[in-house]
């Protein structure tokens, strides 16, 4: 886990339950989550207007800051995201390279509520353009990836006299693995084949592409796991074959080739 510490003044995995999941694209899957300590205010109003980051790929095919679409844009309650409670702001697929920053853009419509009584918070530069901080993360292909935006707004709020109140943000990032992921190839495709991971009582299914017998298992726990090659055609045996996954890593399973 990579945690970075900043100061800002200017500037699934479904389980016990079956999933497809095939990915040959080469892409990182980037997840985005708001989160906050504790404070002593009554709420903290956030209005969420945009996500930015900064990413270089592998290939050179994209660089430079993209917007992430937002799933609820709008305004959030930072103290409801206390105590590890969290909540997605955006989930994108990224080609795989270099994730460098992030840029967190709010909207004016922002403020504190203390003994009842609410105050516009002032983010002059927020409103500009955006809170930058750095991230420095690898995005590896088919990896999934958490990050999060930890709000300090206990040391976020600077009382100004006079009723009034600047936001001046303390933030935390820091970013995950979510697992690592599978792949490979499972043939013939006379067979039929269905892949199935499993785990004790989890358990994921990926179809193999057609034309390839290509299959794909992303977000998946660390630790060992039971391929299960499946062959909806009669005329060709199951298997059974087992893989240890890794955090961050893409287990590569080659190719099974089902007998007759």
């Amino acid at each position: 886990m990579k945690m970075t510490f900043v100061s800002l003044t200017a500037g699934f995995l479904l389980f016990a339950a079956c999933q497809k999941s095939n990915n040959s694209s080469g892409n990182s899957q980037l997840e985005v989550r708001l989160t906050d300590g504790p404070a002593n205010y009554q709420a903290v109003y956030i209005d969420v207007e945009k996500v930015e980051v900064n990413v270089s790929s592998d290939t050179g095919t994209t660089s430079g800051w993209q917007t992430l679409p937002l799933l609820h844009p709008g305004v959030y309650n930072l103290l409801d995201f206390r105590n590890g409670i969290d909540t997605v702001l955006a989930s994108v697929s990224l080609p795989a390279g270099t994730l460098s920053q992030m840029r967190l853009v709010l909207g004016s419509n922002n403020s504190v509520v203390i003994d009842g009584q609410s105050y516009p918070l002032k983010t002059p530069s927020a409103q500009q353009s955006g809170l930058k901080f750095n991230i420095h993360s690898t995005l590896t292909p088919g990896i999934v990836y958490r990050l999060w935006i930890d709000f300090d707004a206990s040391h976020s709020i600077v009382a100004t006299g006079n009723g009034k109140y600047i936001l001046k943000p303390v933030i935390r990032t820091y970013s995950e693995a979510l697992g690592g992921s599978i792949k490979g190839y499972a043939l013939p495709a006379a067979a039929k084949p269905e892949v199935w991971a499993i785990q004790g009582t989890d358990s994921l299914l990926a179809l193999p592409d057609t034309a390839t017998g290509y299959f794909f298992f992303g977000g998946v726990p660390s630790g060992s796991w039971n391929l299960f090659f499946h062959a909806q055609d009669s005329a060709y045996r199951d298997t059974t074959i087992a893989v240890n996954v890794s955090d961050g890593v893409v287990t590569n399973a080659d190719t099974v080739t089902l007998r007759p």
